[in-house]
């Protein structure tokens, strides 16, 4: 027979809503109790409902909360009897003795789970108070619940805002006058397409780069017009920048991330766009440098990527898990895009 455990009540219990029924008279409906088995460590919670007591098994600290030991103990208590009177109680130290030798002792270290668990918490099952885990991150998006809500706050801030003005800006401003400035903030990134050709040693796209910048410059009229991609030059935009580089030559993306004012993108896509920005302004300095050109032409940019997104985002929005669907569609469309600068087919493809 094992010897008696110490006892002590466990500081949970001063909560006074863990007291229910008339205290007024010779006994309370409900209470509830927790005694540390001082041998075990382990917290032992008993119930005693009309009279009669029942220990609910053995606890760690750390799972022991007002909240936790009330939830899981009334789930547990019995139905309200009738009028039949019941004998009181024995004193909850009295069952101590044999409440302790039903506890499983704790397995040594040696025969412990080492399999890594998330944050657990207590869940109420029944008449015992688990631990269970917490689902994991997404892969490569540790983030996850922080992207989430910045989509969620972004997309708020699109519908209220950046789609309507968008759309006004696409029924407004004449069509030909929109082309225009599309060709020309488009004319104006071939130079950063062109050097990321050249470090992918790609010369003859990089020169047909060349070469389309310096038609839509001069016969283009500044780049209003893309004159380059028809006949008889037939020399189509093509995308490119720092951040296919570093994926050409295989640096991973990165941790997702979803921003303001960039939306989708990663640790590598981001590093990418900020080299590709700062390309002319430290190539050419003024204006591209200057806030009178940087403002309008993102401003301009973020509205004109905005109007042509607009398919597809709504798709995305129309899905199950919309933040889930725009990460998959992202990552998707840069990979087949990054997979068809080395020639190869793109394992999945965009829907």
């Amino acid at each position: 027979m094992p010897a008696k455990a110490g006892i002590s009540a466990h500081p949970a219990l001063r909560d006074p809503s863990l007291r229910w029924g008339d205290d007024e008279g010779p006994a309370a409906r409900v209470n509830i109790d927790a005694f540390v088995h001082l041998t075990a460590g382990s917290w032992l919670l008993s119930l005693s409902h009309y009279g009669k007591l029942g220990l609910y098994g053995a606890h760690e600290e750390h799972d022991l909360s007002s909240t936790a030991i009330a939830a899981a103990l009334l789930m547990a208590a019995p139905e309200t009897p009738g009028t039949t009177e019941t004998a009181p109680a024995a004193p909850p130290s009295a069952m101590l003795e044999t409440a302790v030798e039903a506890t499983p002792a704790p397995l040594p270290p040696a025969q412990a789970s080492s399999t890594p668990t998330a944050a657990a918490g207590p869940v109420i099952e029944d008449d015992a108070i688990v631990v269970t885990g917490k689902a994991l991150a997404t892969p490569g998006d540790p983030l996850e619940q922080v992207n989430a809500k910045s989509y969620e706050v972004i997309q708020s801030l699109d519908k209220a805002i950046v789609g309507p003005v968008a759309f006004t800006y696409r029924d407004e401003v004449p069509r030909p006058i929109r082309r225009g400035v599309h060709n020309f903030l488009y004319n104006l990134g071939e130079p950063v397409v062109f050097v990321n050709f050249l470090l992918q040693l790609k010369i003859g796209k990089a020169f047909e780069t060349a070469g389309r910048f310096a038609i839509n410059s001069t016969i283009g009229g500044a780049g209003l017009f893309d004159v380059a991609k028809k006949k008889p030059f037939n020399l189509p935009h093509r995308s490119n920048g720092f951040a296919y580089t570093m994926g050409y030559y295989g640096i991973k993306p990165g941790s997702f991330l979803y921003l303001p004012m960039i939306g989708p993108t990663t640790v590598r896509d981001l590093t990418g766009r900020l080299m590709d920005l700062a390309f002319l302004p430290t190539l050419l300095g003024k204006p591209f440098n200057q806030m009178v050109y940087t403002v309008p032409a993102g401003a301009l940019n973020l509205l004109d990527d905005r109007v042509a997104f607009d398919e597809q985002l709504q798709k995305i929005r129309n899905s199950d898990d919309p933040y889930a669907a725009q990460r998959e569609y992202y990552m998707t469309t840069r990979q087949a895009e990054i997979d068809a600068l080395r020639g190869r087919a793109s394992k999945k493809t965009p829907e």
